[in-house]
């Protein structure tokens, strides 16, 4: 059995939160190497991309977060073996990435820079992207992404919408994912539900 050990930083949710809960869904032993901002600036530079999460699998260091979501999902059974299913979850998993760094590149705005570029993502990119998680959703049947079940998209999207509506992101209304995609929200109820992943909760 391969020895895990993933590294991100010590809060819940972000970009390592789906393959964590990946790794406790599909009952395999990992290490949860939690950083803080401190440590993470002392080893940043010793970084490939000096960014985390870093997955390490028997000592070799593999990045960027949606490959280890495909890998551990493949795994723990959470990934599609057909093709198109497949097609849709990677579809899903790239379009959560590419929100999450629009709004990254607004965390460490201030004052009223921040309320501007949040007001922006409002506005804009960051409606666009609910509304079409909304219209991914109704794709794949309106209660999971791809394949009918559970996979790594789901995990992904549940964390994504979980983050907006607790309202962690000033100038973000939390009732921004309600107004335009309400079967998001309905998601993000089902997905909290599922045994292994309020499992992963409780743990």
């Amino acid at each position: 059995m391969p020895r895990y050990k993933l590294s991100y930083f010590d809060f819940d949710g972000g970009r390592a939160e789906p393959i964590r809960i990946a790794f406790h869904a599909g009952g395999i032993a990992f290490e949860d190497h939690r950083v803080s901002f401190a440590e993470f600036g002392a080893l940043r530079e010793q970084l490939r991309f000096k960014a985390v999460p870093v997955l390490e699998i028997d000592g070799v260091t593999v990045t960027q977060s949606n490959a280890m979501c495909r890998y551990v999902g493949k795994l723990a059974g959470l990934y599609p073996e057909d093709p198109m299913q497949a097609l849709y979850c990677d579809e899903t998993l790239d379009a959560v990435e590419d929100i999450s760094q629009r709004i990254g590149a607004t965390m460490g705005l201030k004052g009223q820079a921040l309320q501007d570029a949040r007001q922006q993502l409002v506005q804009g990119a960051l409606s666009t992207h609910i509304k079409g998680f909304g219209e991914l959703l109704a794709r794949g049947g309106g209660n999971y992404f791809a394949d009918g079940r559970l996979t790594v998209a789901d995990l992904k999207v549940f964390v994504q919408t979980r983050w907006l509506q607790k309202g962690n992101l000033d100038h973000i209304p939390t009732d921004l994912v309600a107004r335009l995609a309400p079967g998001l929200v309905e998601h993000e109820a089902r997905i909290a539900r599922e045994p292994r992943v309020m499992a992963y909760y409780a743990r």
